[in-house]
């Protein structure tokens, strides 16, 4: 994940944390209470997309590594085999 996505992501998170806290208070109005419930359940969604999107990544990359690894073992069995 790039710095600037990392970011967004840690200040979206910030972001929702707050319109929680603020909701939690019980201090809003009903329509502005609505509002930033709102924009919670938009963060909330941005977030899970992103978490999404870097789980199937490190999947990725897992997968890679496995058959890099399955390879350099196949490799080293053929070596012993040649002895």
């Amino acid at each position: 994940m790039s710095a600037k996505k990392q970011t967004t992501f840690e200040k979206s998170l910030r972001e929702l944390e707050s319109l929680v806290d603020e909701l939690e208070r019980g201090e809003l109005g009903l329509e502005e209470g609505v509002g930033r419930y709102q924009a919670g359940v938009e963060l909330l969604k941005e977030l899970h997309e992103s978490l999404a999107k870097a789980e199937a990544k490190v999947e990725e990359m897992t997968a890679i590594l496995q058959e890099g690894i399955a390879d350099l073992e196949d490799e080293a069995g053929d070596g012993h085999e040649n002895e």
